[in-house]
């Protein structure tokens, strides 16, 4: 068993396997999912667990380069926003509609589902390099 990070099996074997500029999305409840995208859903209850819990802890063992929000997080859900700009501060944030974030869900590895009941609380991370 591992004794620190992603315990999750599914979650630790994908960012295990991302390479430079692999993209990896974490979303809310309500996010769909395109048919082939791989589905990885860790709700258990409303809220449980959140977004950030999730974007937190993957943080722990992921190099994040840069991340796709959608634009109408900015008015939608300001204080999400705020959340995810902290956990990284020195990424770049790239912003496009709500539906092409959706449409690119089908270049990610994994699509990770959180009780998150916010809107707009999703994100795609793209892979950096550790060296």
């Amino acid at each position: 068993m591992k004794k620190t990070g992603i315990i999750n099996s599914e979650v630790s074997a994908v960012v295990a396997n991302m390479g430079h500029m692999d993209w990896l999305s974490i979303g809310d409840a309500g996010m769909p999912v395109p048919f082939g995208t791989k589905k990885i859903d860790l709700a258990v209850d409303k809220e449980l667990p959140s977004f950030m819990d999730v974007l937190n802890n993957v943080l722990k063992e992921m190099k994040v380069q840069k991340i796709y929000l959608a634009e109408e997080i900015k008015d939608q859900n300001p204080a999400q926003l705020e959340n995810i700009k902290k956990a990284l501060p020195d990424v770049e944030v790239a912003f496009m509609p709500h539906s092409e974030l959706k449409k690119s869900l089908t270049k990610t590895h994994a699509f990770i589902r959180t009780g998150e009941m916010t809107p707009y609380s999703n994100i795609i991370l793209e892979s950096g390099v550790t060296f």
